[in-house]
């Protein structure tokens, strides 16, 4: 786990450098990064999406940044190019702020294990 003081001086610095690249001056909330993180898994970046498909890429990306923890594992991607992932592991019940705190964990791993931020 990381430490408070460091998960929120690199959650800050990651809403900083995302919203610069993608968000033109606006600061993006925890489910707009979720969505970019949807978008990159799917790979396909320059279609435009239906409700229900960023929907899907919200759920992509939660499987993704979970998997780490244990949570969901990787199956298969379909005909369409949408990947899929089991749920292996009951997720534990936590309050909302302490969902945010874990997805926030997640989300700075996720840019860490990919050289976006260190």
């Amino acid at each position: 786990m990381i430490g408070d003081e460091q998960l929120k001086l690199r959650w800050n610095n990651l809403v900083e450098k995302l919203s610069a690249q993608f968000a033109d001056g606006e600061t993006l909330d925890l489910d707009a990064i979720i969505y970019l993180i949807g978008v990159q898994e799917l790979g396909k970046p320059h279609l435009k999406f239906k409700k229900d498909d960023k929907v899907n890429l919200m759920h992509i990306a939660i499987c993704k940044l979970l998997e780490p923890y244990g949570y969901y594992e990787f199956d298969y991607v379909d005909d369409d190019g949408w990947p899929h992932y089991n749920n292996v592991s009951k997720l534990p019940a936590l309050k909302s702020g302490e969902q945010s705190v874990l997805m926030k964990e997640a989300v700075v791993n996720y840019f860490i294990n990919r050289d976006y931020i260190s």
